[in-house]
Parts: structure tokens; C-alpha cells; sequence
């Protein structure tokens, strides 16, 4: 078998799967190092992420293909494959799963809650290799609910005071998104071509939905589950719930990675599949898009407790992905696509600082944190400026790049929103300075003046996510070519063109 022909996509949906069993289910000197355990398994998958990253060729669509059939009188396959964006995705959570059982490495009390943790983490990475890996709806579906069940318990059993409330909050929005898109997914069969490829994605770009109003039924049904998960206004609730609630690496995980199958969804399946609804759809999704920017940081900023903060500021930027989305331009899907790999940085550092900060200071109350902890730890307060600074776009941070690319190609299609959305950056840059000024900025307090710094394993943690928002910070390029082929056929497929190409199309 060569290198080109190596199962990469199973054998990283296969390989976490099998350490949750190893971990969980294994005692003695396995179970006594469990996190240990749990921490390799890990980077073998990130270093199969990285071998399948060396075969994958920019501009040759979906690859790494792989397709079984599973209930073939239904239509349904296990067929994976990526483009660039599920690429890139994919290596995200690939990334923060490491970095996450690291950043967990002290916090659990005995080795049994070790390896729970490490077992139910690891499975988590199995439905997010596979969910950005999909092309089969069906198959979509039962990994976009299956995932619930580790976060669930992640949120619930190692959570702090409200976490079995969260959890049960986090798990009836989604379940009730989950079960409006279960009726799309059944139309998909009903209205659509059905046959042996009846489920697949490629099979479905083109169908005849049978009238302009089940188009727009079929995806409404996708878009609301989408819009849970993403989150966005006013369907975003459950999240600073179950930020507040859950340990820092598990909102990592959650709103790091998790939530961009939501935006990934709109991306792969609402776009391609369902065009003319769609563009239906837009205005008021970019009403939305533009209301979830300002009210995300409008609660940010009102925030006293440091996880709920995080929570909200991510409810704006997550309004500035789907604004990219639905401004239909390829300058713009690029710029929600990077922006969500940013975001993942971005965030996913922002919690784990907030967990080194609630670990020193006890409390998640910044009011309490504070103030003057910049003169006893430079370190976590020159990182946490940094990720911050990253979190309100600075040029020269890799959030600049994509949130740009993303005003200017909405602009291209609709200025006034662009124009809006833009001003929710001043906002941005309040919620995160205030929060730097209560915890870090002012005199010392008496009982502040032993806080220790960051150690070498929390450096360890955040110091290849600040490394990756420098490196895309002063050079894109990479990402944006891997990225690009996969926005301009999301364009095509929705059949949408750019801003003014008919007109240069009929000059002479």
C-alpha cells in the first residue's frame, strides 16, 4: 500500500477510538498513567494528520476518499474525504486535543477521573475528525448528534458548581436542533434522487428539490441546527451556561473546534446543496450574522466572571463567520473559513489562560483576580495580552487576516452590513482591554504578591497556539491557498457569481 493510498481519514477516526478503549477499559500501570497514555495517543493521531496533510494537493478538490456502503437500500455510505477546509479542520482538533489533556494534566484528583477524562476527551476526537471528514448527509447527522454524548459528560461529571444543569441545557438545545435537521435529513431521502448514492453529498449538488418552498423547508431544517450549534443570536443561550460550568479544556474543545461544525455545516451542505434558498435566506441571516457581532459584545463586556466573557466574545466572532458565509464571495468564504481555524487559536488560548488564572486566584470573578498581576506574572500577562490582542483582530495576528478578508468580500456584495459589522471591532477591543485592566494593570494587592507564573508545561500549552497566530499573523499564504480552491467551489456550487463578473463578461 503506498502512501497515497493509506486509509488517513479511518485510521484517525479508528485511532482515538481505540485509545478511549485502552485508557478506559485497562487497569494496573495503564490506568495509574492514564493521562500519559492518553497524551500519546494523541499525538500519533496528530502526527497521522500531518503525514495525510503531505499527500493532500492544493487545488485537487475533495481527496483522501474513501466509501463503503453501509445501508444500501437507504442509500447510505460511510464515505469520507476532505477539501482544504475539512483539511484544516480536521488538523485543529487534531492540535487541541493534545494541547487539552496537557492543560487538564493537574486537574483531575485520582487515576480512575484521569482516565475518564482522557477516555471521554479522545472519543470526542473521533466525531470531530469524522464529522469534518463526512460527504454522506446521513452520515453527517448521526456523528453531529453521537458527538453530544462525551461533551455531555465532559460538561456534567468534571464541571464546577452548575455543570450537571449546564449540561442537561447544552444537550436539549442541541438535541432539539439535532431533531429539526433529523426531518431535513429525512426530505433529503423523500424529495430528493434517492438511489444507492441517495445520501451522498456530491450526488446531491444539483438536485431538484421538487418546489421553491421545499427547498427552503429542507434547509431552514439544516440551518436552525447549524445556527444552534454555531452559536448564533438568539439561538446561542446554552453556551456561556456551559463555558461558565465546564473545565477551560473542555470549552477548548467545545467552542474551539466543536462549534465550527456548525458554520462548517453551512459551508459543506446549506450552501451547496440548497442554493436558491440560500440566497432566499440571506438578508435575514445577515441581519443575524450582524446582530450576534454587537450583542456578543455587548454581554462580553457586561461579563464579571472570566469563562462567561469568553463565551460571549465568541457569539460576535462567530456573527462575523457567518457574515462571510452569506456574503457569497470568495474573498469572504475564505476569510469565515481561516477565521474559523483562527478563532480555534484564538479562543481555545483565551480558556486555557483563564484556567491557569482560575487555578492560582480560586475564583473565575476577574474583579477578584486582580489587579496587579502583570508585576508577579509577566509571563501570563504578557500571553494573555497577546491572545487577546489576537481575539480583537491586531494586524500582524492571524484573526487580522481573516476577519479582513471577511469585511472586505462582504463589502464587495453587501457594503452597508460590512460597514455595521465593522464597528463591532471597537467593541472587541473594550471587552478584552477591560478584562487585561482588572486582572493584570494597577498596584499589587498584599495577598497577590506570591503568585507564581506560568511553568514550563502551561508554556508548553499555549506556546505553539501563539506560534500559529504569529506565523498566519505575517504569512497567510499557506492557509489561504489551501483554503481557496474549497471557498471558490462553494461559490460555484451555490451558483452564485462575483460582484460585477457579469458585467465584465459582457464587455467586448
Amino acid at each position: 500500500m503506498t502512501m497515497q493510498n493509506f486509509p488517513y481519514l479511518t485510521a484517525m477516526i479508528a485511532a482515538p477510538s481505540l485509545g478511549a478503549l485502552v485508557v478506559w477499559l485497562a487497569g494496573g500501570a495503564v490506568r495509574r498513567h492514564a493521562r500519559v497514555v492518553a497524551l500519546a495517543w494523541s499525538l500519533v493521531v496528530l502526527a497521522l494528520g500531518v503525514a495525510m496533510a503531505s499527500q493532500f494537493k492544493i487545488g485537487g478538490g475533495v481527496q483522501l476518499t474513501e466509501r463503503v456502503e453501509w445501508i444500501a437500500s437507504f442509500g447510505v455510505s460511510y464515505a469520507v474525504g476532505v477539501d482544504g477546509i475539512g483539511l484544516v479542520l480536521i488538523l485543529l482538533s487534531a492540535l487541541a486535543v493534545p494541547i487539552v489533556l496537557l492543560a487538564a494534566w493537574r486537574e483531575q484528583s485520582s487515576p480512575a477521573k484521569q482516565a475518564h477524562y482522557a477516555a471521554l476527551v479522545l472519543c470526542l476526537e473521533t466525531f470531530m475528525i469524522a464529522v469534518f471528514a463526512a460527504r454522506d448527509v446521513f452520515l453527517f447527522y448521526i456523528l453531529f448528534e453521537a458527538m453530544l454524548i462525551p461533551v455531555y459528560f465532559l460538561i456534567g461529571s468534571f464541571g464546577g458548581a452548575g455543570a450537571k444543569r449546564a449540561a442537561l441545557k447544552f444537550l436539549l438545545y442541541s438535541l432539539a436542533g439535532g431533531l429539526v435537521m433529523l426531518a431535513g435529513v429525512i426530505a433529503v431521502w423523500t424529495e430528493g434522487p434517492g438511489g444507492r448514492d441517495g445520501f451522498l453529498v456530491d450526488a446531491l449538488v444539483g438536485a431538484d428539490w421538487g418546489s421553491p418552498q421545499a427547498e427552503r423547508l429542507i434547509f431552514l431544517a439544516f440551518f436552525v441546527a447549524f445556527a444552534v450549534k454555531a452559536p448564533m443570536f438568539p439561538v446561542h443561550t446554552w453556551l456561556p451556561d456551559a463555558a461558565q460550568a465546564a473545565k477551560p479544556g473542555t470549552s477548548v474543545l467545545l467552542v474551539g473546534v466543536l462549534d465550527k461544525v456548525g458554520t462548517f455545516g453551512m459551508v459543506t451542505l446549506c450552501l451547496p446543496l440548497f442554493p436558491q434558498a440560500s440566497a432566499w435566506a440571506a438578508p435575514v441571516v445577515i441581519a443575524l450574522a450582524v446582530v450576534s457581532i454587537f450583542w456578543g459584545a455587548f454581554l462580553a463586556l457586561g461579563q464579571s466572571d472570566i469563562l462567561r466573557m469568553i463565551a460571549y466574545t465568541s457569539v460576535s466572532h462567530f456573527g462575523f463567520i457567518v457574515l462571510g458565509i452569506f456574503a457569497f464571495t470568495e474573498t469572504a468564504e475564505i476569510g469565515s473559513a481561516f477565521y474559523m481555524v483562527n478563532h480555534g487559536l484564538s479562543t481555545g488560548a483565551l480558556f486555557l489562560l483563564a484556567g491557569f488564572l482560575i487555578a492560582r486566584r480560586g475564583t473565575q470573578d476577574m474583579s477578584l483576580m486582580g489587579p496587579g498581576l502583570q508585576r508577579t506574572t509577566p509571563l501570563l500577562a504578557g500571553t494573555f495580552l497577546v491572545v487577546g490582542l489576537s481575539a480583537v483582530a491586531l494586524p500582524g495576528l492571524s484573526t487580522f487576516v481573516s476577519e479582513f478578508m471577511v469585511l472586505v468580500g462582504t463589502y464587495q456584495r453587501s457594503p452597508a452590513a460590512a460597514v455595521v459589522a465593522a464597528l463591532g471591532v471597537i467593541m472587541a477591543a473594550l471587552y478584552i482591554l477591560i478584562a487585561y485592566q482588572k486582572i493584570f494593570t494597577g498596584p499589587v494587592r498584599a495577598d497577590l504578591a506570591g503568585t507564581g507564573d506560568l511553568g514550563a508545561r502551561e508554556l508548553w500549552v499555549v506556546g505553539p497556539l501563539i506560534a500559529l497566530m504569529l506565523v498566519f499573523g505575517f504569512y497567510p499564504k499557506p492557509a489561504v491557498d489551501l483554503l481557496r480552491e474549497g471557498a471558490a467551489e462553494t461559490v460555484r456550487l451555490a451558483e452564485f457569481s462575483e460582484p460585477g463578473a457579469e458585467q465584465e463578461g459582457d464587455r467586448p
